[in-house]
């Protein structure tokens, strides 16, 4: 009897092959490996979020050569058979995953880990993965180039909207947030520069190690690493830690320095207007490579390209670098199409500051940018050519302008403090900023945002 059951199974799944049943679901899947951002395709990755990204590199400017040990911990979304992380043009060497071996293959700038035991959702992980090679940066010809960049005494890893990926194993989008703990070891005499709070340094055998701790979650584009020969200043501000640093090879005393010596005095600014500093740590790195054409804001560290300084000190760019500190840091964009949310608050800053500071008002710089302006270009969804263009930038500020005069400043720097300290450490759409704006006027406030930001004539000016 017992024989017979076991042929009559036996046939039961020969049939069920045959006519083709599908095995049962047991819900486990291939984690996505895109965040599904249209402007960044193939950036991201999905079925997990990470808390936290612990990094341990070290770097040979006399090869270019960078070794390192990032230990990601993350929390699962889904049910997980495999899952991917974002590393372009390094070599990894091996991978763990809670602890035991998992295998892994590299596709492009796809790290794909296949773990020895499969992930629930809801699940705490943490991966370990050893790798090393030559960073090299990743271009693309509509956003222009990001990571890690060698130079003449170091490197600098800085870009936007990628830039992490080419330095260390990462969930390269904004919409997932993380804690930084980074130490980066470095030949003796040369500074290595990064995100947040300074923990100490220490030599042994002509090497150097650093320490960085940012403790409040950084979107991933806004890591920074920067070695290389620079004059570091510490001190505090506000009860803060306060580092600055500029490359050697600018004048001590001149408009670099000077500019960056104005960070305090911006900040407090900018904090009567928008709320407390929303970090640990404040500073600012003025590099030398001209190569580096832009500034970036960098989460409590900004990083200054060298032609910004060029005419004299410079309080506008620090003004835009460190508004980004609410706006854009703290506060980020969960999609890049909404990315006036980070350089429209910023821009209007300048405007701000250059008031504060004796300049042109910010009505009178409203209306000269109104009278130049491109109105069939919008500031939300601009295109991925149109990512970095005056629209996302100076039509963003005028929208901004707009709403301050038609809700007057009370409500306006109202609504400014409240958006960064509702969203404090999180992500953003514009619909949010419409929803929240609405709700503290207490009037509609879309048609008027909408024809500032995304209408195709000229709105009436304010």
């Amino acid at each position: 009897m017992r024989q017979l059951r076991r042929y009559a199974g036996a046939a039961l799944v020969t049939v069920l092959l045959l006519t083709g049943c599908p095995a049962r679901d047991d819900g486990y899947r291939a984690g996505a490996a895109d965040a599904g951002d249209p402007y960044v395709p193939g950036s991201g990755n999905g079925g997990y979020n990470v808390g936290d990204y612990r990094l341990r590199v070290r770097y040979d400017p006399a090869t270019d050569r960078l070794t390192g040990q990032a230990t990601v911990t993350a929390t699962t979304t889904a049910k997980l058979s495999r899952f991917n992380l974002d590393l372009a043009g390094l070599t990894v060497d091996s991978v763990r995953v809670d602890g035991a071996d998992a295998r892994h293959r590299q596709d492009g700038a796809e790290l794909v880990i296949t773990p020895a035991h499969r992930l629930d959702s809801g699940r705490r992980f943490t991966v370990d993965v050893a790798y090393g090679g030559v960073p090299a940066p990743v271009t693309d010809g509509q956003l222009g180039s990001g990571g890690l960049l060698a130079t003449a005494d170091g490197a600098v890893a800085l870009g936007q909207p990628v830039s992490a990926s080419t330095w260390f194993p990462v969930n390269d989008h904004p919409s997932d947030k993380a804690t930084y703990d980074i130490e980066v070891t470095v030949p003796d005499g040369l500074a290595a520069l990064s995100n947040g709070v300074p923990k100490g340094r220490t030599s042994t055998g002509g090497w150097t190690t650093w320490r960085w701790v940012e403790a409040t979650p950084m979107a991933s584009y806004l890591t920074t690493l920067v070695i290389g020969d620079y004059r570091v200043e510490t001190s505090t501000h506000a009860g803060k830690p306060m580092v600055t640093a500029v490359a050697a090879a600018l004048p001590a005393d001149g408009p670099a320095a000077a500019s960056l010596a104005r960070t305090g005095a911006v900040v407090d600014f900018l904090a009567s207007r928008f709320g407390p500093y929303p970090f640990d740590s404040y500073g600012g790195i003025a590099i030398a490579d001209d190569r580096i054409r832009y500034a970036l804001e960098t989460q409590s560290r900004p990083v200054y390209g060298p032609g910004f300084f060029r005419s004299g000190a410079n309080g506008n760019v620090i003004a835009h670098e460190l508004a980004h500190q609410w706006f854009g840091d703290s506060v980020s964009v969960a999609r890049w199409s909404d990315i006036w949310l980070n350089e429209g608050f910023a821009t209007y800053a300048e405007w701000l500051w250059e008031e504060h500071d004796g300049g042109r008002t910010a009505q009178r710089n409203a209306e000269l940018q109104y009278a130049v302006t491109d109105w069939s270009r919008p500031s939300v969804d601009p295109g991925r050519s149109g990512l970095f263009g005056d629209a996302v930038y100076k039509r963003g500020a005028l929208a901004v302008h707009a709403l301050r005069r038609t809700v007057g400043d009370d409500t306006f720097f109202r609504i400014l403090r409240g958006w960064v300290a509702e969203r404090r450490g999180g992500n953003a759409t514009t619909d949010d900023f419409v929803a929240y704006a609405e709700g503290v006027a207490d009037r509609p406030l879309k048609p008027l945002l909408d024809a500032w930001l995304i209408g195709t004539g000229a709105p009436t000016p304010l």
